[in-house]
């Protein structure tokens, strides 16, 4: 059952981790995908297989600017906004520097090393899956 979390009544950290305690899968969709944050549920995710069916899917769509949504929505062509190969090329780039940025800012101490170490190897092991929106 899907829920939504405003972190006022309802924070997410705790109710992430309790309900991947007892999940076989995790789907998450993030705007943005705090890297160093991974930390504080990569000991559980750790558990899943790696198989299709014991896995997390993490959908990452970047926010976009204001300027680039208007810009998007006066190149809409016959109802239609499909991306070719350069497009999608472009964003990947975009989004591993913003990803390059993340860890640039800030002295990472033991933990957040470790946690990015664990996040690598679960991607390695298909045990999390990541999706470039």
């Amino acid at each position: 059952m899907p829920r939504i979390f405003d972190n006022i009544e309802q924070h997410l950290l705790p109710s992430i981790r309790d309900t991947l305690k007892i999940s076989q899968r995790a789907d998450f969709c993030v705007g943005f995908f705090n890297l160093r944050g991974w930390k504080k549920i990569d000991d559980l995710i750790e558990l899943f297989t790696g198989s299709e069916d014991n896995c997390c899917r993490l959908l990452v769509g970047m926010n976009k600017l204001p300027s680039e949504e208007l810009a998007e929505a006066l190149n809409i062509t016959d109802g239609e906004n499909l991306i070719g190969n350069k497009e999608k090329l472009i964003f990947k780039q975009k989004a591993a520097k913003q990803f390059r940025l993340q860890l640039s800012l800030g002295a990472p101490d033991n933990e957040d090393e470790v946690g990015l170490k664990n996040l690598a190897k679960q991607i390695r092991h298909k045990k999390v899956k990541i999706k470039l929106y």
